[in-house]
């Protein structure tokens, strides 16, 4: 057989890789890449505290969003798919509380709150929602009068600020009757109670959760059943909220006087304290297989929610429960009492939940991991 050209050979051996490289149904494009945009996650609203920029979102995540870095750099925060039915929920027992009813309007201050929201839940009540055109007070008071929102959620200083121009431009007339406003984000402003009834016909609702776990509470009120009190290290009236069985690293007084919203609700939210020490988590026992799956499951806590978890030298693994030990990463040195005292041991399968679920989603990830073939770091 007469041998090609080696340059006919190089061009036929091109051409051959080109085929196959052009060939729909294997690894994307760039273009060819599923995108999901703000406008898709829900959060396409103006903020001026960020910069919009596109990112590679792992598969594995439902989506990626920060911490508000009020006080701290913002970290990035992980939702893994699995934890989307719980933070629903959470946020579909918020609104029944609340008294939202299905089809209702929504006025979002700031976009990343959205978030907290799952989409899913916002979808099930066939909630619309809305933003600002700029993060401004001005521009706040024109949402209002023009959209007549039945419920606004954003910082209670900012709306309780922006309701007071209202009065002193003299347009407090002009305001449309509004059902409810959420306050999140920061701790409760409560001169915003008696303006919001006022000038809007509004209650308030003192909504408390975050970027990693979605709600928490309302009103001083539990919205998930993982939730768990432990004593503060801030003394004796402050309780650490624990939730599935990792802190907050925020402390409440807890009164049986009740919430000022509501008075079956004992978390008094609006007096929240960062917690200092924090509280570490010890794997005691575990239903997943073997330790070096636990010990992912930690480190993929650690990078994703930003808690610290750690494995005891004597876990059991296989167990029919979880078991959980917090205990205080240093010794306060100011409490009058030994340090072990401080320690609370958490018991699943209830009070685990957002720890086993996070669990379930490393071993799903583990099973059903896609990988890339131009970046692998095995041989």
């Amino acid at each position: 057989m007469m041998s090609l050209h080696p340059e006919l050979a190089r061009e036929q051996v091109l051409e051959m890789l080109r085929a196959g490289v052009n060939m729909p149904g294997q690894v994307p494009t760039y273009e060819e890449m599923p995108r999901r945009t703000l406008t898709d996650k829900g959060a396409c609203g103006p903020t001026a505290a960020h910069v919009i920029e596109e990112v590679h979102t792992p598969l594995n995540y439902a989506y990626i969003s920060f911490t508000t870095g009020s006080t701290a750099f913002q970290n990035v925060v992980g939702v893994t798919l699995e934890e989307i039915p719980d933070r629903v929920a959470a946020s579909l027992r918020a609104f029944k509380l609340a008294g939202i009813s299905r089809g209702a309007k929504g006025l979002f201050t700031y976009p990343p709150l959205v978030l907290v929201f799952p989409r899913e839940a916002l979808k099930e009540l066939e909630i619309s929602i809305s933003y600002l055109l700029r993060s401004t007070r001005d521009a706040f008071l024109l949402a209002v009068i023009e959209e007549k929102p039945d419920f606004i959620v954003g910082e209670s200083a900012f709306i309780n600020h922006a309701l007071q121009d209202a009065r002193k431009l003299g347009i407090e007339s002009y305001l449309p009757p509004v059902s409810v406003i959420f306050v999140a984000g920061t701790p409760m402003d409560l001169d915003l109670i008696p303006t919001a009834k006022e000038l809007l016909g509004a209650r308030v609702h003192d909504l408390y959760g975050c970027q990693e776990f979605g709600w928490l509470t309302m009103d001083g009120v539990p919205l998930r059943d993982d939730i768990t009190l432990l004593r503060s290290p801030l003394g004796t009236d402050y309780y650490e909220l624990i939730v599935g069985g990792l802190p907050m690293s925020d402390s409440f007084p807890v009164s049986s006087k009740g919430h000022v919203l509501n008075s079956e609700g004992r978390i008094i939210t609006y007096r929240r304290m960062r917690t200092y020490p924090d509280f570490e988590v010890w794997v005691l026992e575990s239903p997943l297989p073997n330790a070096e799956v636990v010990q992912r499951v930690a480190r993929t806590i650690l990078r994703t929610k930003a808690r610290i978890v750690k494995c005891s030298p004597k876990l059991k693994t296989g167990s029919d429960r979880t078991l959980l030990k917090l205990a205080l990463s240093v010794s306060t040195g100011n409490l009058g009492e030994d340090e072990s005292d401080m320690a609370a041991f958490i018991e699943g399968p209830e009070k685990t939940r957002l720890f086993d679920v996070l669990g379930e989603a490393q071993v799903k990830y583990e099973l059903e991991k896609v990988w890339d073939p131009a970046y692998t770091k095995r041989r």
